[in-house]
């Protein structure tokens, strides 16, 4: 069957013909969906014919276009076709490169889904890499520091347009710990990642119709494979590129990257003589096929007396012409990953809470506290007066500074409000394109930064809150500010880079790093939370409407359901009812090596937790009041901050389920960095809820008449 052409394809313009009118809204429509019918049609009989969805040739191409059309399409009203590069990349022109020019191939983390210890790649028994003056390096940001990504040179020498057959690297000795370790990689099913020209190395299958990012370390055959009693353990020690370039004389000079795939080899070499790069071999040579056979795997095993596993390293690389545009080549990276049509659920599942909140809020508002204002406002006598009952009678305790700890509430609630700050302003810097969220490190570094650069944000709010209930130990309350939740994640954090360290895990951070933290910590975002707290305490007192009695009023039994902890645990469901779906793309990105860059979607989801924040707060404050319970302090903040509860308990479930990891190490690994992200997220939460409570206690008591 004929294609379409890839514009029609794509875009799904209108053909108009010579002297034709312009179509109706409705018929355009209809003329749309039949394009879209058949294109549907071309597509499915393309894969009954066997084209698939990985390869690097024009028909796989473009059956990928047609699968990612809806990350390809910007824009709400006016939709428009993009590429995926400009969509992952903003700005990041192709490079060219000349013929027989040095391309670096750089190494990068060694990983696995069923361990978060990572490692780097020449902690392996590998070839050492290269000199420094002969290649140059990767630069690293903070971010790529403190997540262990420390991309290096790697061994390999590949030229633009130069085949290379079998060539031997290095030979190494694997023994004891080393052996018990290699083995315990490839039991764990550990993955190497390269990199050439920003691609990161695929492992591609045009029967299996699949490509995984990273080739695993070695695998793991059977007693039924090998005839052994027990499970045997191979290498991966010869490696086949194949690069995948563009090369149009007439757009632009030299060739661009489009593919990097590699193909891992278990090989056996005859070492031989074999001191020196460059030294032949008979088993790595021009004249040999090296392939994956049985009989010439290299297994990971002691010799019988002992001896250490004897591996020479390897390599051949293969430059392949493709069709593939350059700025379709992230496509193949990008199949299999959910598509906007969830986020857009996700979003739709969310403004649903947010909706009925409001038509919550809305019936408290407009009529019940109407008709309770009209009516304490009608009062004219004492005697009507001491009949009054509702959220009225407790105007004089409202505004009592609460008497547990108002210290530690204010902390609370100006942590939380810088999250806050630091969040919208990482979100907003990814929407105005100067934070990239492809670029993991580079999104860690902006997040430490603006978190500390809004030390100001929490200085100011703590300090007025404390001020506003009378607090005169200020110096304290700006310590506790700037040490309380900086401080627990700092130790959090050395505990477990401690045990990182004793595992010789890339993730453990260097001492020097540690200090550096230190530094940043002490000479910017203390000195900020400081001047945050200075204008706070300088600042007048916040105005309240009534004035507060000098003796608390009594506070009648109320249900169990309305104390503490059940309205608390009540009040956390919705918050975080309205983030979970979108939870799930952002903890695989961060546990299942996933890529998420919907930062646009995450604003939105942002924004929607806080309305429904504030409205749950609402509700339960009024609901509260009415009780003639003035105690709201704590409970405003709880009633939202127990979201983070559900976070933790939702990161035990993920764990349980979508993970499978082994060791203890791992695990820890897991529930140290979720408890921290639990913390945030309910310090976050609570400070919403209470400032929005705080503002809606003033403005019910600012429009009552008391005497």
């Amino acid at each position: 069957m004929k294609l379409l052409p890839l514009a029609l394809l794509l875009t799904g313009a209108a053909i108009n013909v010579a002297g034709a009118a312009v179509p109706r809204p409705l018929k355009a429509r209809r003329e749309r969906k039949e394009k879209a019918a058949v294109v549907a049609e071309q597509m499915n009989q393309m894969k009954q014919d066997g084209v698939d969805i990985v390869s690097n040739d024009k028909q796989s191409a473009l059956l990928r276009s047609y699968e990612l059309r809806k990350k390809k399409t910007r824009g709400i009203l006016r939709k428009r076709q993009t590429s995926l590069s400009s969509i992952l990349f903003p700005g990041v022109s192709p490079e060219e490169y000349a013929s027989s020019e040095q391309i670096p191939i750089y190494v990068d983390l060694v990983e696995s889904r069923k361990t978060q210890v990572p490692f780097e790649f020449y902690d392996l028994p590998t070839c050492p890499a290269p000199p420094k003056e002969k290649v140059k390096g990767y630069r690293k940001s903070l971010g790529n520091r403190l997540s262990g990504h420390n991309v290096k040179p790697g061994p390999y020498e590949i030229r633009v347009g130069e085949d290379k057959y079998c060539t031997p690297l290095c030979a190494v000795s694997i023994g004891g710990k080393k052996l018990k370790w290699m083995r315990q990689l490839v039991e764990r099913q550990y993955r190497i990642h390269l990199m050439l020209d920003q691609l990161p190395v695929l492992m591609r299958s045009k029967e299996l119709n699949y490509a995984v990012r990273g080739y695993p370390v070695g695998f793991k055959a059977p007693p039924s494979y090998t005839g052994l009693r027990e499970d045997e353990y191979y290498l991966y020690n010869h490696l086949k590129f194949t690069i995948s370039y563009l090369e149009d004389p007439s757009q632009f000079d030299g060739v661009r990257i489009t593919g990097f795939d590699v193909h891992p080899v278990s090989y056996e070499h005859n070492i031989g003589d074999f001191k020196n790069i460059g030294d032949s071999i008979p088993s790595c040579n021009a004249d040999v096929d090296v392939v994956n056979d049985p009989s010439t795997y290299l297994a990971l095993r002691a010799g019988p007396t002992g001896e250490d596993v004897q591996a020479l390293y390897s390599y051949e690389v293969r430059w392949e012409p493709s069709e593939v545009a350059w700025a379709d080549r992230w496509d193949v990276y990008m199949i299999g990953s959910p598509d906007d049509g969830i986020h857009y659920f996700a979003i739709v599942n969310s403004l649903m809470i947010v909706l009925f909140l409001m038509g919550a809020v809305g019936t408290i508002m407009i009529r019940t506290l109407r008709k309770d204002i009209a009516g304490y406002n009608e009062m004219q006598t004492i005697e009507d007066a001491q009949e009054e009952t509702g959220w009225k009678l407790v105007h004089g305790d409202v505004f009592r500074p609460p008497s547990f700890s108002p210290m530690i509430l204010s902390v609370a609630v100006g942590t939380g409000v810088q999250i806050g700050v630091c969040f919208f302003s990482v979100l907003l810097c990814s929407l105005l394109k100067l934070v990239n969220p492809m670029k993991k490190g580079q999104a860690l570094t902006s997040i430490v930064v603006l978190y500390v650069l809004s030390g100001t944000v929490s200085g100011y709010y703590s300090s007025r809150l404390y001020k506003f209930c009378d607090g005169k130990a200020w110096k304290r309350n700006t310590m506790l500010t700037a040490v309380s939740f900086p401080g627990l994640l700092v130790t959090m954090f050395t505990i477990l880079n401690i045990f990182l360290s004793f595992a010789k895990a890339a993730t453990a951070v260097p001492f020097w790093l540690v200090i550096s933290m230190f530094l940043l910590w002490v000479c910017v975002s203390t000195p900020l939370v400081f001047a945050g707290s200075y204008l706070g305490f300088r600042a007048d007192k916040t105005d309240v409407p009534t004035k507060t009695n000098q003796i608390a009023r009594f506070i009648p039994e109320q249900p169990f359901y309305a104390d503490v902890p059940f309205s608390c645990l009540f009040g956390g469901i919705l918050p975080f009812g309205s983030v979970c779906i979108e939870l799930f793309f952002i903890m695989s990105a961060l546990w299942l090596h996933q890529y998420f860059y919907m930062m646009g979607f995450l604003m939105a989801v942002l924004f929607i937790l806080v309305a429904t924040c504030s409205m749950v707060s609402i509700v339960m404050c009024y609901l509260q009041l009415c009780g003639e319970d003035h105690r709201w302090w704590w409970k405003s903040f709880w009633n939202c901050a127990t979201a983070g509860v559900y976070l933790f308990l939702y990161a035990l479930w993920f764990l349980s389920s979508k993970l499978d990891l082994i060791g203890f190490l791992p695990i820890l690994v897991y529930l140290t960095y979720m408890s921290m992200i639990s913390i945030a997220f309910g310090l976050l939460c609570g400070a919403i809820g209470f400032y929005s409570c705080f503002w809606f206690t003033k403005k019910i008591y600012g429009a009552v008449k008391v005497d």
